[in-house]
């Protein structure tokens, strides 16, 4: 009796290869139709985390977790023996880990640097002597855009082992001013005037208000630290603007800001050394 189309429709859908590679084709394009969602929904549920790495890291996190189940999905429908696969995968690991020491120690203080978040991305920071603008905190290093705008590269180790300064973790900065004035100058009178040039430079700030510290007798002029504070993004407006008025304001006042003088004893006995004056 011959065997009819619908015999043979029947006999390949009867195929176990045929089968294994329906349900895995079906396991595919529930995966992806799932990673789609998934992304979109974390897409939208993540707009209210203020900081962005972290946000960044759960989505990418996320999907990567749920690959990993889809692969071992797949893989199961395919016939694996998942635990070949994982021994094979603890060794290879253990290999790894070895020879890569340095990279899995930056990814454990990226950890660190999460958990502790003594900064975050688009904040300014000091590293040694470096001091930029943060681009982005990776796995494996963090990226600043210096004010020059070049590019530097820092592993997570380095700054987890290093003194970190963030310029821009609080909403106001001081200012310190060194600055010196002859001693004939009356310290009183010096003090008011700076306070006045303080209180009439519009980015220095009332509350706190200015500080004026008395530092000592230096070796040709009176020493004298003058602080000020200003709203984080006008620190750079305020340190030039309030030196310049600073300025003017002294020469117009009459008070001296000196420059370093030497004076040359030689013992009370021993006649002044003769200075000639030479006109030209």
């Amino acid at each position: 009796m011959p065997v009819t189309w619908w015999e043979n429709l029947l006999q390949i859908f009867n195929n176990q290869h045929m089968l294994t590679g329906l349900r895995v084709l079906v396991v595919v394009g529930l995966g992806l139709i799932l990673l789609r969602v998934l992304n979109r929904g974390l897409a939208r549920g993540l707009k209210n985390i203020p900081n962005p790495h972290q946000a960044m890291l759960i989505r990418t996190g996320s999907l990567y977790l749920l690959t990993t189940i889809i692969a071992i999905w797949v893989l199961q429908e395919l016939g694996f023996n998942l635990s070949l696969l994982l021994g094979t995968a603890g060794i290879l690991t253990v290999a790894l880990g070895f020879a890569s020491q340095t990279s899995m120690s930056n990814v454990i203080s990226g950890f660190f640097l999460i958990g502790e978040k003594p900064f975050a991305v688009g904040d300014s920071i000091k590293v040694g002597t470096t001091t930029g603008i943060v681009m982005s905190i990776d796995a494996l290093s963090v990226k600043l855009r210096t004010f020059d705008n070049t590019y530097v590269r820092i592993p997570n180790e380095l700054i987890i082992k290093s003194e970190v300064t963030t310029l821009t973790k609080f909403p106001i900065r001081r200012i310190d001013l060194r600055i010196s004035v002859a001693y004939k100058e009356d310290i009183n009178r010096v003090r008011q005037v700076l306070f006045d040039v303080a209180d009439k430079n519009p980015l220095s700030l009332e509350e706190p208000g200015p500080l004026f510290i008395f530092r000592g007798f230096g070796d040709s002029a009176l020493e004298i630290q003058f602080s000020v504070w200003a709203q984080r993004e006008e620190y750079l407006n305020l340190m030039n603007s309030i030196q310049l008025e600073i300025k003017a304001t002294f020469d117009e006042a009459g008070i001296e800001i000196p420059f370093p003088h030497r004076t040359l004893y030689t013992g009370s006995i021993t006649e002044p050394f003769p200075v000639q004056v030479v006109s030209r």
